[in-house]
């Protein structure tokens, strides 16, 4: 019984063509496409430079047109040079050094915006060269793994070769070619290209565990490729629900499909698809996409607009960076002046995130580049850098030391988040050249060493009695503003109980007290409720430690619109343990006499309560 493709072999002889044939229709100057990434046709390539090699005087000045070149690009060596130069509209590992040394091009360009040059023929194709699956019994192939902007390639391109390859799925969608639309046939069969990613590492995961808290049930994500977005995922297993509208479809998101985390069920658009433009992963993803009809690959234009992206609810587009400055621009296309990757599709995911009905845009970096010597979070962007993110277009940074929410915030509250989020070598420069670009104030103090690092492991939640889920964490360095709304939110009556002062100010240099602290001689704890980036402080438990007697003076204040519901019990119950942990005997406190409920407190708590009033006031002596 013959095969669909000897069937239609027979109905379209003339399509099916020799190597050379095709290669025939090649002229000079002519733009050649070549298809993208995993999905790149390497015999075709291959064929092509051998033809070349053979005929050296068949065509000249080719411009060979990619998005993303995986494995060989054998017509980038020296001795093509007359005959092919490479324009990229992304750069990959193998072609930096040619377009930093000025010997390919690179078009940089939003990629949702690739089809259009491609369609109006601002950038016209001649020959596009692609890999397809075998036709069906209606003539029809399918582009595979790689949709995104070969669709636009084929259907603009004055000739389409096809590699038909066994091994490429049949990928649902708008992927379907028919036999009848293209011009050369030439079936051979070989593995696909496989991406082999860096296996996320402790750091990765740490990251992967923050973004992990920001990703909430029933949200549609976008990932980015490599080993701190593979460390994203792999911490997504225990969400629920979540949807998928991608550029680029990876291993770890086929995992999730697997898992039932991803379902698609809530999604805007699309309900019930997993929709991408590409893949790049192993040869086991590739074989779950083919002719599985919960996947669609449709092409950038769709994929990638950021009015589609937008009418996504609760649209969250994690990516990541090579580096981002105190004000909140970050790059990821350049290191300098150094050309390193491209604009890709990351602005239209950011940007149609940030437009989205509860969207999140969240930016993943590691701290620290070239083995630690190198600091991500830099003062400002050096010259030459491409911004690849403006300062609008990020709502979260991710490091490895937490969280910052950038939305809405002043440049100012901007510099103090992502310095608390820097690495903690490189927080005292960062703070130096903060204050010598007026980003912060002059003024602003700092614990250096380990003395002033967030100890993240006291992060705790709690239930009150009455059935309030509050997060106990210390105090970071960037809380300022939410200790000055904390304050400013308190009566002047629970103020004068507190202090047991009638000033009612809290100026800049009064918060400092409180939000810069040596952790290893005081602690400030906050009870917090609301999710990263958009907390509110409704409660604030301290204490400072006196080494000559091993007690730490003790104090605490909770809202007055959340009084009496528990939440300064847990504050106290949880300054007791770190207390004792710390080797403490026990708390001195001084309270108000008429400060009942404050009293009610200490007593209910189990100490061993020794009182001496004077003046309208009780000092406390509390022994564990």
């Amino acid at each position: 019984m013959k095969t669909p493709l000897e069937d239609w072999k027979e109905r379209f002889p003339d399509k099916f063509v020799s190597p050379d044939v095709a290669f025939s229709h090649i002229h000079r100057g002519d733009r050649i496409f070549v298809g993208t990434g995993c999905g790149k046709p390497q015999f075709l390539v291959e064929e092509m430079v051998r033809y070349v090699s053979e005929h050296p005087k068949a065509f000249f000045d080719a411009e060979v047109l990619h998005v993303w070149t995986l494995g060989v690009a054998p017509y980038m060596r020296e001795e093509f040079k007359r005959n092919f130069r490479h324009n990229a509209f992304f750069i990959s590992a193998n072609t930096r050094d040619e377009v930093n040394e000025g010997l390919a091009d690179y078009t940089a360009i939003f990629l949702s915006q690739v089809p259009d040059l491609f369609y109006r023929r601002v950038v016209p194709i001649d020959i596009a060269l692609v890999q397809v699956s075998p036709p069906d019994r209606y003539g029809y192939m399918s582009l595979g793994i790689s949709v995104d902007i070969v669709r636009a390639a084929v259907d603009s391109a004055g000739g389409v070769i096809c590699q038909v390859n066994s091994h490429m799925p049949r990928v649902h969608g708008d992927s379907f070619v028919h036999i009848k639309d293209v011009d050369c046939i030439i079936p051979h069969d070989e593995p696909l290209l496989e991406y082999e990613s860096e296996v996320p590492d402790e750091i990765a995961h740490r990251i992967g565990r923050y973004v992990a808290r920001l990703v909430e049930d029933g949200s549609t994500i976008q990932v980015g490729y490599g080993r701190i977005p593979n460390a994203v995922l792999a911490n997504l297993s225990e969400k629920e629900h979540l949807g998928v509208h991608t550029e680029l479809l990876s291993d770890g998101i086929v995992e999730l499909m697997k898992k039932g985390v991803i379902d698609n069920s809530r999604k805007s658009l699309d309900r019930n698809k997993t929709v991408a433009a590409f893949s790049m992963g192993h040869r086991e993803t590739y074989a779950y996409l083919s002719d599985n009809p919960a996947v669609e690959f449709q092409p950038v234009q769709y994929t990638n607009d950021p009015m589609i992206i937008a009418r996504q609810e609760r649209m969250t587009a994690i990516n990541t960076a090579l580096s981002i400055d105190l004000t909140g621009q970050a790059t990821a296309e350049s290191i300098g002046k150094i050309f390193y990757s491209g604009i890709g599709g990351q602005a239209d995911f950011m940007r149609g995130a940030v437009l989205a009905p509860k969207g999140k845009s969240i930016l993943v970096l590691e701290s620290t580049a070239r083995n630690g010597e190198v600091s991500r979070i830099v003062p400002i962007l050096p010259e030459g850098t491409g911004v690849t993110l403006t300062r609008g277009d990020i709502h979260y940074v991710v490091t490895e030391y937490g969280i910052a929410y950038l939305h809405g915030k002043n440049v100012r509250e901007r510099a103090m988040e992502l310095i608390g989020i820097a690495h903690p070598k490189f927080r005292p420069w960062l703070l130096r050249e903060a204050k010598n670009l007026n980003l912060i104030y002059k003024d602003q103090a700092y614990v250096p060493g380990e003395r002033g690092q967030y100890p993240e492991e006291l992060e705790t939640y709690r239930t009150t009695k009455a059935g309030l889920e509050i997060l106990l964490r210390p105090v970071k360095l960037s809380d300022e503003p939410l200790l000055k709304d904390f304050f400013y939110s308190l009566s002047d009556r629970s103020i004068y109980k507190r202090f047991i002062s009638a000033r009612t100010d809290m100026p800049h240099e009064r918060l400092q007290e409180f939000a810069v602290i040596d952790y290893t001689r005081e602690m400030v704890i906050l009870a917090v409720i609301g999710e990263p980036g958009q907390e509110t402080v409704i409660g604030l438990g301290q204490y400072g430690i006196d080494e000559t007697t091993h007690t730490a003076e003790v104090a605490l204040v909770v809202r007055d619109d959340h009084q009496n519901k528990g939440v300064g019990t847990e504050i106290l119950n949880y300054l007791t343990y770190l207390a004792k942990r710390h080797g403490l005997l026990g708390f001195t406190a001084e309270v108000l006499v008429e400060n009942r409920a404050m009293l009610h407190l200490f007593e209910k708590a189990g100490f061993k309560i020794e009182k001496r009033r004077e003046a309208g006031v009780y000092e406390l002596r509390m022994l564990f």
